[in-house]
């Protein structure tokens, strides 16, 4: 059965929506994960990477990572992407799904990591823990991604993850 052609700007109409995220993976000079803790009242207290939505329109994921970065940390990232990981999670809080995607940042020197200026409004401490450490800091599924996007960066190979809906918004 043949389908009648649909002009573009009629046919996304009826596409489901999706909001979208991106952020950077930076570890210390000894691969010890950087993290930022949130201070925004819904998810207060949660670990999350340097990034943030998509909120202008056109942006790509990689220039939402950059831009969002450089707010929350003051970290002006001037490398090529590099993508560790893509992440889906269907609606929740949100009354659509969220698709992610998390690039490398590299290795940050002490001196870098010391000249982090956090945006107060979004997060309350930065932290650079072993894995050890961070398993006994985070919930298992909150570890279980840092893990798989560790991994895509030891491996070369991209981490894809389904995550379940959260009830709170967040992304990692």
């Amino acid at each position: 059965m043949a389908t009648q052609w649909v002009p573009p700007e009629q046919y996304v109409k009826t596409l489901p929506m999706h909001a979208q995220y991106a952020c950077f993976f930076f570890t210390d000079t000894e691969d010890r994960p950087l993290q930022l803790r949130c201070s925004v009242p819904a998810t207060r207290g949660i670990w999350q990477w340097p990034g943030g939505n998509t909120d202008i329109e056109g942006e790509s994921p990689f220039e939402t990572a950059v831009r969002e970065c450089k707010e929350e940390t003051g970290i002006e990232f001037a490398g090529q992407p590099r993508l560790l990981a893509v992440f889906w999670q269907g609606p929740g809080e949100w009354p659509v799904a969220k698709v992610g995607f998390c690039f490398d940042g590299g290795r940050l020197t002490n001196e870098e990591i010391g000249k982090i200026r956090l945006d107060p409004d979004e997060h309350d401490l930065h932290a650079v823990r072993s894995m050890s450490e961070w398993a006994a800091t985070m919930g298992m599924k909150e570890y279980q991604r840092l893990t798989a996007v560790l991994r895509a960066r030891e491996t070369g190979v991209p981490a894809y993850l389904e995550l379940p809906a959260a009830g709170n918004g967040r992304e990692p």
